[in-house]
C-alpha cells in the first residue's frame, strides 16, 4: 500500500515537474533587439555628423538617401530640407523635392507614398 502511494505520489509530482518547466524557455535578447532595431516606419535619425553636414547646407551621402522606403514616415529634418514640387492635390498627398529626389507622401500622416530618384 505504501508502495502505491508513493509511486502516485511520484506520478503526480513529475508531471507536474514537467508540466512547470515546459512554459520555462530562454529569453533570446539579440534577435528581439535586432527586430526591433529594423523595424521599418519608424522616422529615422541623423547621427550628429550628418545633422551637422546637414545644417551646414550640405547633401547626405547617397546611401543615407537611400534609406527612404514607401510606408516610412517623412521626418521633419527632411521635409524642411526639401522644396515642393507639385502642391497639394485632392487626396491631401504632396510631391517634394529634396536632393535631386521626388517624395510623394501625404501631408497630415507624412507615410511616404512613392520615390522617385534620378
Amino acid at each position: 500500500m505504501n508502495k502505491l502511494l508513493y509511486l502516485a505520489f511520484l506520478l503526480v509530482l513529475t508531471t507536474g515537474l514537467s508540466l512547470f518547466t515546459a512554459g520555462v524557455e530562454a529569453k533570446n535578447d539579440k534577435s528581439e533587439k535586432h527586430q526591433q532595431h529594423h523595424k521599418q516606419g519608424k522616422p529615422s535619425t541623423l547621427p550628429y555628423g550628418l545633422q551637422k553636414k546637414v545644417a551646414k547646407g550640405e547633401p547626405l551621402p547617397p546611401g543615407w538617401q537611400k534609406k527612404l522606403h514607401r510606408g516610412d514616415i517623412l521626418s521633419d529634418d527632411l521635409f524642411s530640407r526639401g522644396k515642393i514640387h507639385f502642391p497639394m492635390d485632392k487626396h491631401g498627398n504632396i510631391t517634394l523635392d529634396i536632393y535631386g529626389s521626388l517624395i510623394k507622401f501625404n501631408d497630415k500622416t507624412r507615410k511616404i507614398l512613392n520615390i522617385i530618384t534620378d
